[in-house]
């Protein structure tokens, strides 16, 4: 009788290391960003930094490969982009290379609006002008003058001019369809920050990286007492005032759940989903003082004090005192706010450049200290 067929080992699949990360706003891409950053200095990766004084490549201009600092010089050797710019698929392919893998992730528009609203409610015209948020859904046109829209971007389809699009688009059944299936074109994968932790397993499985490269502490979050409650009316008004936005979600959230579906399976995702979340209590018991992010005021080390903006109160983190070297680095790591380590990345892989002054206190000024 012939031999039982034996079963073959599934092919051990390689780490991709050529990653471009679509930041868009106000969608936990900040902690993202962090997971990408730890990511590149793990793995001696060069990562695509935005030129000179910017701490972003070149937003809200649509992007440019001038933007990243040494493009001319060091051409298509970056490995990881990932901050903030607006997407241009034509410039970004002449700084990374051929066989990049590009991702993004998006955000139901309803909580992202609010976010938006207190944080940029010193900034955004639209916003300064009315009371609240709910105000100012109450009826969006009164406030919100297309002449100001460089700085109104922020209050209507801030996805959508992330993605490269024009934000005041009318939703043309037509149109909204082939900006989607460009989307599609032009992205391997899009993440819901909605499922940050399902996303995250999903991230892991696709770029073949280790649950560790994926373990995060959230950055950038803000205190639960600058929320404000909308009315239901309000949360219907933003479906129809960033009807873009709305369908790019519907969209995405179920081709995100298709696709979990069809690679990891919802068991496999579950199982994962607990690990990931045990491995990150694991570690905050490891390196935080308290076990959760704290309000500004309470940041002892000013150097892990994140930007703040507008309305909102942004959280941080303060680390325990007693941590040998290496525990103080991988900490540090987790809890460093993106300012911050944007101009420590840029410091390490541009050491003849005028350091980024980026208005904070730094925890590294070189590599020496590290």
């Amino acid at each position: 009788k012939s031999r039982e067929e034996l079963p073959v080992p599934p092919t051990p699949c390689r780490a991709k290391t050529n990653v471009m990360f679509l930041k868009t706003h106000k969608t936990a891409s900040s902690t993202v960003l962090n997971i990408m950053f730890r990511f590149a200095e793990r793995h001696n990766l060069t990562v695509a930094l935005p030129a000179n004084k910017l701490v972003h490549l070149g937003y809200p201009s649509t992007f440019m490969a001038r933007f990243v600092e040494g493009f001319e010089t060091i051409g298509q050797n970056y490995n990881i982009m990932c901050n903030h710019l607006r997407f241009n698929p034509l410039e970004v392919r002449k700084v990374m290379a051929a066989n990049t893998f590009y991702f993004s992730i998006l955000r139901n528009p309803i909580p992202l609006l609010e976010s938006s609203y207190i944080y940029y409610k010193d900034y955004v015209p639209a916003f300064r002008s009315s009371k609240d948020v709910n105000e100012f859904l109450e009826s969006p046109t009164r406030y919100y003058q297309p002449a100001d829209h460089r700085r109104n971007i922020y209050a209507r389809n801030i996805m959508w001019f992330d993605f490269g699009y024009d934000n005041n688009a009318n939703d043309d059944a037509n149109y909204t369809q082939a900006v989607l299936e460009q989307i599609e074109h032009n992205f391997h994968l899009i993440l819901i920050a909605d499922y940050f932790d399902e996303s995250m397993v999903l991230l892991k499985h696709t770029l073949c990286w280790d649950l560790d490269d994926v373990i995060y502490f959230k950055l950038n979050s803000r205190s639960q007492d600058t929320v404000q409650t909308l009315t239901p009316e309000s949360e219907e008004q933003i479906k129809a005032w960033c009807s873009l936005d709305w369908k790019l979600y519907l969209h995405f959230n179920q081709s995100f759940w298709r696709r979990i579906e069809e690679t990891i399976g919802l068991e496999v995702l579950g199982k994962e989903v607990d690990h990931l979340r045990s491995r990150q209590r694991e570690l905050m018991e490891t390196c935080l003082s308290e076990q959760e992010a704290v309000r500004k005021d309470h940041i002892k080390n000013k150097a892990l004090l994140p930007f703040q903006s507008g309305a909102a109160n942004i959280l941080g983190y303060n680390l325990k005192q007693d941590l040998d070297n290496t525990t103080l680095r991988t900490c540090q790591k987790m809890v460093i706010p993106e300012l911050q380590y944007t101009s420590y990345l840029y410091a390490v892989q541009h050491p003849h450049k005028k350091r980024k002054d980026v208005g904070l206190p730094l925890l590294w000024t070189s590599v020496q200290e590290k």
